[in-house]
């Protein structure tokens, strides 16, 4: 009798760690998530500011573009 009742407490302590660990994968899972979402594409972390942003700035300090361009595309980008 003992034997089987000892069989039985094996199966709850393997599925109470089965969940545990399931329930530490899902935490990890959740803050990788979280920060993948705070940082995503298309957002600089430093400035948070939009890369796209960032690349018409670049073109118009290097003098790829007229002061009149710039505005009228980063009017067009924040619309």
């Amino acid at each position: 009798m003992t034997d089987n009742m000892m069989n039985g407490m094996g199966w709850w302590m393997a599925l109470w760690g089965l969940i545990g660990l399931a329930v530490l994968a899902l935490a990890a899972l959740g803050i990788i998530r979280l920060v993948r979402s705070l940082s995503g594409p298309g957002r600089s972390t430093a400035e948070g500011e939009d890369s796209a942003e960032l690349e018409l700035r670049r073109r118009y300090a290097a003098g790829e573009i007229s002061g009149e361009e710039y505005h009228e595309r980063l009017t067009g980008l924040r619309q």
